[in-house]
């Protein structure tokens, strides 16, 4: 059995890990001085089997975090029995509400060999296949309704009260759409703008345009069929394609 104090060992691993996953995955190492860090990630861990089993018996003393710019994160840990290796498991989303859980089944965590290559592979073909179907359904619920956005592409929806909100899928987006008057919510994520004033709504509907095209992510308007968007709304910005199912979660 090998060491399990020894934090270069996780931290090296965890930095080859997150090289070789699809996407782009940065790694934070915890040790156990970040006693509150790692107590918030425990709490985080989405995980009813084998991770939240050795958590039972052996508390995290520390943790590498491996972060997608989506907010998706993973967290590497010790394994504390007589095989070498890790294990690894998923991060529920920050601040949603407990409904948004109510039937997504966890995407449970996985054990690791020794060899980050060969982990990173059953990492892409499995735990984060599941992952990301359980990210899209959590995320889907806390929406009430908005379509989610992708990362090259931002789906603005009226609102009922003359508002207009969308969820964009990193801070790229956010950060121009808070320029613009957007208000985040801090649990949903949420983006929204006020429709009081009318002028003042289609001016910055006008200007979030260009400067998201100019990274490279486009923009589209959803008209819910109760409502007809002001004629000032923005003609570049066309209604986001129907016939889009998004997933349904399960019930418990």
């Amino acid at each position: 059995m090998h060491d399990h104090t020894a934090s270069e060992r996780l931290a090296s691993y965890a930095d080859v890990l997150a090289g070789e996953l699809p996407d782009t995955w940065t790694s934070t190492h915890l040790t156990a001085d970040d006693k509150d860090d790692l107590a918030e990630l425990t709490d985080r861990i989405w995980d009813l089997d084998l991770v939240a089993a050795s958590l039972a018996e052996h508390p995290l003393q520390q943790a590498a975090v491996l972060s997608r710019p989506d907010g998706a994160q993973l967290v590497l840990i010790d394994r504390h029995d007589e095989r070498d290796g890790f294990l690894l498991a998923a991060v529920a989303p920050h601040a949603l509400p407990d409904e948004a859980y109510r039937g997504v089944p966890e995407p449970n965590g996985i054990a690791l060999t020794d060899d980050p290559f060969l982990g990173a592979e059953r990492v892409a073909g499995d735990l984060l296949v599941r992952y990301d179907r359980a990210l899209a359904q959590v995320r889907h619920n806390a929406l009430g309704g908005i379509q989610p956005s992708q990362p090259d592409r931002v789906v603005l929806t009226w609102q009922p009260d003359g508002s207009v909100a969308t969820a964009p899928a990193d801070d790229r987006a956010g950060t121009i759409l808070a320029a613009h008057g957007f208000v985040q919510d801090p649990h949903s994520g949420i983006y929204r703008l006020k429709g009081d004033d009318s002028q003042a709504q289609a001016r910055a509907l006008r200007e979030i345009g260009p400067q998201l095209d100019a990274l490279g992510i486009g923009t589209a308007l959803q008209h819910p069929a109760t409502r007809t968007a002001p004629t000032a709304a923005p003609a570049s910005m066309p209604p986001a394609p129907t016939g889009t199912r998004a997933p349904t979660a399960r019930t418990r």
